[in-house]
């Protein structure tokens, strides 16, 4: 069935192949004519067959709509973000005032929680690096580079191949294994209030 109500695009594909139609065929171009005087009234059947229409100049394919972005769901990071908080302390952290602390407090204090956080990090995932050669190496990326995977810096300019200096080996998450969770759970309480009796 034909879409009465087509896209943009699609009238766009419409209009050019009706205006080439029109051009080499003298009953399409009456029956585009009767359409246009009554717009609102059904066509008549046509009794004749018509001649064949010239060829009509091929259309550039439209570009395909971009996709929706998806909208993430909340839970998991907040899962994550109570487990750092369990293990870490890494939101006291993050929320204390440290102007008045000294380094050294300071450095004591970076140190539990980076443990911690290393600690759930290697519990709940499993962390590759993006690229394998070290920092610092010379590479070349070629055309099709994976753009999601590889960020250019610097002087960027014209197009791959690209040769340049690995400055970041990059992170990606080869495999996530996060508690699973009870129907009543809150996830957005990452840290429950604690009453000492």
């Amino acid at each position: 069935m034909t879409d009465m109500n087509p896209s943009f695009f699609g009238r766009l594909s419409i209009a050019f192949g009706t205006f080439f139609g029109i051009l080499g065929n003298s009953a399409f171009a009456g029956r585009v004519q009767r359409l246009r005087e009554a717009p609102d009234a059904p066509e008549a059947p046509i009794k004749t067959p018509a001649p064949a229409a010239a060829p009509v100049a091929p259309v550039a394919p439209a570009t395909p709509a971009p996709s929706p972005l998806k909208e993430a769901s909340p839970v998991a990071a907040l899962q994550l973000l109570g487990l750092l908080q369990r293990d870490a302390r890494f939101i006291d952290f993050v929320e204390e005032d440290i102007a008045n602390y000294s380094d050294a407090d300071i450095g004591a204090a970076a140190r539990l929680v980076h443990d911690g956080c290393r600690a759930v990090l290697r519990e709940h995932f499993t962390i590759k690096p993006v690229r394998s050669e070290a920092e610092g190496s010379r590479i070349t990326l070629q055309d099709g580079f994976d753009a999601s995977a590889v960020r250019l810096t610097g002087n960027v300019v014209g197009k791959p191949p690209f040769n340049g200096s690995i400055s970041h080996r990059g992170w990606k998450v080869e495999a996530t294994r996060l508690p699973k969770l009870a129907e009543t759970h809150d996830a957005s309480i990452v840290a429950p209030a604690e009453v000492e009796l």
